[in-house]
């Protein structure tokens, strides 16, 4: 059986696990996603295997799922990559692009430019059916045609987005100075 850690409302460790599957009573989970970019700014997305309780046959992002019991959020990004992809990244040091919530808990997404080759893949049989490299236009169709996990189309384009940096504003040669804090 796979426990999980519970965080209170400010993310903290209450010391406290729950059995995955179950729901979080007095208090919420940590999710993380490694969302890989190549360097022609396209996204690869997974194909969820056909028997997952949660969208069975639904295109995902690159990689993700919970952190177990003792895990950071960086341990756990390594480890689902891995598990997943097969890919070998060392996160220490590294702080989620983005963070969002959900109803049960925090999300953490880190956003990698890496070029891969599909050959290189070593997809995790239980969970990943297959792989590609998508860019934001034939995602929002597969959102649009329910063969995508139903993010908002917003959120795919803010990762397109925000893909090479922190932050929500734009930096670099198309920002003007004036505004910067």
């Amino acid at each position: 059986m796979e426990y999980l850690d519970l965080y209170d409302i400010n993310r903290m460790r209450t010391g406290r696990t729950f059995a995955r599957g179950e729901k979080p009573k007095n208090g919420y989970y940590l999710v993380v996603q490694v969302i890989l970019f190549n360097a022609q700014g396209q996204m690869l997305i997974q194909q969820r295997q056909s028997d997952k309780v949660g969208w069975p046959d639904k295109w995902d992002v690159s990689a993700g799922g919970s952190a177990q019991a003792g895990e950071t959020s960086q341990q756990a990004a390594r480890r689902e990559l891995w598990e997943e992809l097969g890919l070998e990244m060392d996160f220490s040091g590294i702080r989620p692009n983005v963070s969002s919530t959900f109803p049960e808990g925090f999300t953490d997404v880190y956003l990698v430019e890496k070029d891969v080759e599909l050959s290189q893949l070593t997809l995790q049989p239980e969970e990943v059916q297959g792989a590609r490299w998508a860019d934001r236009e034939d995602i929002l169709q597969l959102i649009e045609t329910e063969q995508f996990v139903p993010y908002y189309p917003g959120w795919i384009s803010y990762l397109f987005e925000s893909r090479k940096g922190y932050g929500s504003y734009r930096r670099g040669p198309n920002s003007s100075a004036k505004n910067k804090a």
